[in-house]
């Protein structure tokens, strides 16, 4: 059975119905233009808390000039259909003005320097897109005023950032990682996805099958699960690849053995795609696996 949310579009209807819902709220932040992966973090927020928010806002302040800000679907009316199947309570989708009432871009205005771990991975690609996604999540956080935040694992460094911001500003918000929703082919569900023709669609699935090769390889080190990747990624001609990183779990430099991470960023056609999975490494490699190379980020050139 679903319900429908309350719908609000300015500060003052948020903050109304917040000061009525004094227990426990989990709030779920999107982008807007809502698929099954969006869905499963609302579920994730529902085990987490009696009320839970989504917000609908696409953020201009983390889109560099030349990126797709004007073309980002906008979808609220099937977005609310979605969130209604979900029993989600309250949706917040602000206009750009009610986000930032003294402009975009305004150089006097107050944003959240993300530190050093912007400046990798995908970060290296987009100069200010950390410090446009931490300024909007934390003004969200400031106006929902959430006891739990959920954030999916495919934008892993963007979980690991914000998850960083909440606690070394003392943020008082519990933030919750929940799994990358795949298609049945593998691919990481995206609202980009929708960018791609056919062809490009098959190919896009290089990505998570890279990713699914290093796994099988990390048994025999680090260099082997990036080498099981490269080829996977080289053997896909319309798949250009931005980087490659094999890390540990909180984006360092990638451990010998045990626990790590692999990301993946790459464009087909004009869209770019991100991917990333757990993987384990062992420090002992077998006869006839490669070694050589970097162990860490390769890029295109």
């Amino acid at each position: 059975m679903t319900t429908t949310p309350v719908l609000a579009s300015t500060r003052e209807e948020l903050r109304a119905w917040r000061a009525q819902r004094p227990g426990r709220v989990a709030f779920v932040p999107t982008m807007g233009a809502l698929h099954d992966g969006h869905a499963s973090l609302m579920r994730t927020a529902r085990k987490h808390a009696d009320t839970v928010v989504v917000s609908v806002f696409v953020n201009p302040l983390q889109f560099a000039e030349g990126e797709d800000l004007d073309r980002y679907p906008r979808t609220l009316e099937a977005d609310l259909e979605v969130c209604a199947a979900e029993g989600v309570d309250v949706v917040f989708a602000p206009s750009v003005e009610e986000v930032y009432p003294h402009g975009v871009r305004n150089q006097q205005g107050v944003t959240v320097d993300p530190g050093h771990l912007a400046t990798i991975l995908d970060g290296a690609s987009r100069p200010g897109h950390f410090t446009g996604v931490l300024t909007v999540v934390a003004k969200l956080f400031g106006l929902v005023q959430p006891d739990v935040a959920v954030f999916g694992e495919k934008d892993y460094q963007q979980l690991a950032l914000i998850t960083r911001m909440a606690a070394d500003l003392c943020l008082p918000v519990e933030v919750v990682g929940a799994p990358t929703v795949r298609e049945d082919d593998g691919l990481a569900m995206s609202s980009r996805n929708r960018y791609l023709d056919p062809d490009q669609r098959r190919a896009a699935v290089a990505l998570s099958r890279a990713l699914r090769a290093a796994q099988e390889r990390a048994s025999y080190g680090v260099p082997a699960a990036r080498w099981a990747a490269m080829s996977v990624l080289r053997a896909e001609p319309a798949v250009e690849l931005d980087y490659l990183a094999l890390t540990s779990p909180d984006l360092g430099e990638a451990p010998e053995t045990g626990e790590g991470r692999i990301l993946v960023a790459a464009r087909v056609g004009t869209t770019r795609l991100i991917d990333n999975m757990q993987i384990f490494f062992d420090h002992l490699p077998q006869a006839g696996t490669p070694t050589g190379g970097s162990t860490t980020t390769e890029r295109s050139s």
